[in-house]
């Protein structure tokens, strides 16, 4: 590794590099890839992860290319840069989901109680926020906001279910756009019988994850003995020469690939996809 860059070594990098975006462009087309967002997000920083994975990942592409010499590394250190984090965050994001519907169960727990004291359904709202779970605090103050910037009090709460973007937080959020719609007594009841629904659910995916788990966890081990293998070979030049040939190449190239496909695989069988929501978007309807 040691050894000074040859021409030969930076047009295989450039080479690893086109084939690289070939192959996420052509993954991009077999999964139905939209850069669309399914709502208007929240402001934030302007750099994220999800803006910078493609450059991050072409210039660790680039550099494991150049530092080793071999292309086939070098474009499945640009795969890995983009797969591996989505995967090892699978499970984070998965349990975080499991906690908004849950702090979604326990807000509409605390609006029902204020509800059934006799006051109106905004002013509920507007009380019950400032108690509000702390994963879904953001989302119920704007909630409260725009009702009370006089936002008509239906258009709130489907934007509210946009903000959510769950299709348990849209059963909760359509038994508030009835009780917005025809105001009468039970609206309490009823937000605590959803509520147990609701909780219900939420038990229900938590058993779900702790399945799911296991596998993520051996994915993740495997994984790692996998580029410690790697690392290990690199150090050992003597030992993985004959893949600094062009059949050689070949050779990783296939062998990576086939890594990678059964970890994707696993991944898959791991990942948590949501039901479709019962409310339709107020973005995709404008």
């Amino acid at each position: 590794m040691g050894d000074a860059v040859t021409p030969a070594q930076v047009l295989a990098a450039c080479a690893a590099l086109v084939a690289s975006g070939g192959v996420a462009l052509t993954i991009a087309a077999f999964v139905g890839w939209d850069p669309r967002p399914r709502f208007v997000a929240r402001a934030g920083p302007g750099w994220t992860w999800a803006s910078l994975r493609w450059p991050l990942s072409t210039l660790a592409g680039v550099v494991v290319g150049l530092m080793t010499g071999w292309p086939a590394l070098g474009l499945g250190a640009a795969a890995a840069a983009v797969a591996l984090p989505a995967m090892a965050g699978a499970g984070a994001q998965a349990e975080a989901d499991v906690d908004r519907v849950e702090a979604v169960e326990e807000w509409i727990r605390r609006l029902a109680d204020v509800l059934a004291i006799g006051v109106g359904l905004e002013q509920a709202i507007q009380t019950a926020a400032r108690t509000a779970p702390a994963p879904i605090v953001d989302d119920v103050a704007t909630l409260s906001a725009r009702i009370a910037a006089r936002m008509p009090t239906e258009t709130a709460l489907r934007r509210f279910a946009d903000d959510l973007d769950d299709p348990s937080a849209d059963l909760v959020v359509a038994a508030l756009i009835l009780a917005s719609r025809r105001r009468g007594p039970g609206v309490a009841a009823a937000l605590t019988a959803i509520a147990d629904s609701v909780g219900e659910e939420v038990a229900a995916r938590r058993r779900i994850e702790a399945d799911r788990a296991k596998p993520r966890t051996t994915a993740r081990v495997v994984t790692l003995i996998t580029m410690a293998i790697i690392g290990a070979g690199l150090l050992n030049r003597s030992y993985t020469g004959p893949y600094g040939t062009f059949l050689g190449q070949v050779v990783l190239a296939a062998t990576l690939g086939f890594f990678g496909a059964a970890l994707w695989w696993m991944h898959s069988m791991t990942r948590s996809v949501k039901p479709a929501r019962i409310l339709a978007s107020t973005e995709a309807g404008a």
